[in-house]
């Protein structure tokens, strides 16, 4: 099980996350292209230090929304959202190959990201945007029960998809996050989270707000880095996943 997190979403002068801290604890760095966060220079300073601790890089696209950090739903036609899309995985690799490294996989950020996992006609413009700069690019989306659907969308574009689920998040018995502005739709307390990672990586499942048990099957797994206590929460992930790696979890 990998772990992923957002990555370069300072802004000028506007810090946020730990990125220097948290870096080295993942395996994938979902690094903000512009459009929700970011500016040139820490796209930069972000793909040197994955690059630094050998963390694979991933685009981090969203709709153009730096006041709303990218959390507003938008409007937004197929033929525009295609090239915004191409746009901002575009200028990362851009930075990426002034380092001699590359862009390897997209997760989109926010409300995009939500919307293409309610509204497959959005998703399957996400797959044709990605598709169209380079089928090789591995495409990050949410595990969900529809996910033999999902996979069946991205063979017509040539395209490999990694399944993510959220250590953090409340889930609902559809198989979606809770939204953020319900009670309890972010877990608090690390004993909560790591329950949660346990018995995703054990059982391939995950208690829903009511009490159900939702199969999950995830190639990844997000942390956040951002938060009072991100660096506590993603280095025991970490530890963890190790332990359960190594079958030593007692």
């Amino acid at each position: 099980m990998k772990l992923n997190c957002d990555m370069g979403e300072a802004f000028g002068a506007w810090k946020m996350g730990q990125d220097d801290h948290i870096m080295p604890f993942v395996d994938q760095a979902n690094i903000a292209c512009g459009f929700h966060a970011s500016d040139p220079h820490t796209m930069a300073k972000t793909v040197a230090l994955a690059k630094q601790h050998n963390v694979t890089i991933g685009a981090h696209p969203a709709y153009p929304d730096l006041v709303g950090f990218g959390r507003r739903n938008m409007d937004i036609a197929p033929a525009e959202l295609k090239a915004l899309i191409q746009y901002q995985i575009g200028a990362l690799n851009g930075i990426c190959a002034g380092q001699n490294t590359q862009v390897t996989y997209v997760k989109p950020h926010g409300a995009l990201y939500n919307t293409m996992m309610a509204d497959f006609t959005v998703l399957d413009t996400v797959m044709q945007a990605v598709s169209e700069l380079d089928n090789r690019l591995i495409l990050m989306v949410m595990a969900v029960p529809e996910a033999p659907q999902i996979k069946l969308m991205a063979e017509k574009y040539a395209l490999t998809l990694w399944f993510e689920a959220f250590a953090d998040r409340l889930y609902t018995d559809e198989g979606r996050l809770t939204p953020r502005k319900e009670p309890d739709a972010v877990h608090a307390s690390f004993e909560k989270i790591e329950q949660q990672v346990v018995q995703l990586c054990e059982t391939g499942t995950l208690t829903t707000a009511s009490g159900q048990a939702l199969p999950i099957h995830a190639d990844t797994i997000c942390v956040h880095g951002d938060g009072d206590h991100a660096l506590d929460a993603v280095t025991r992930i970490r530890t963890l996943v190790n332990a359960i790696h190594s079958g030593n979890t007692k």
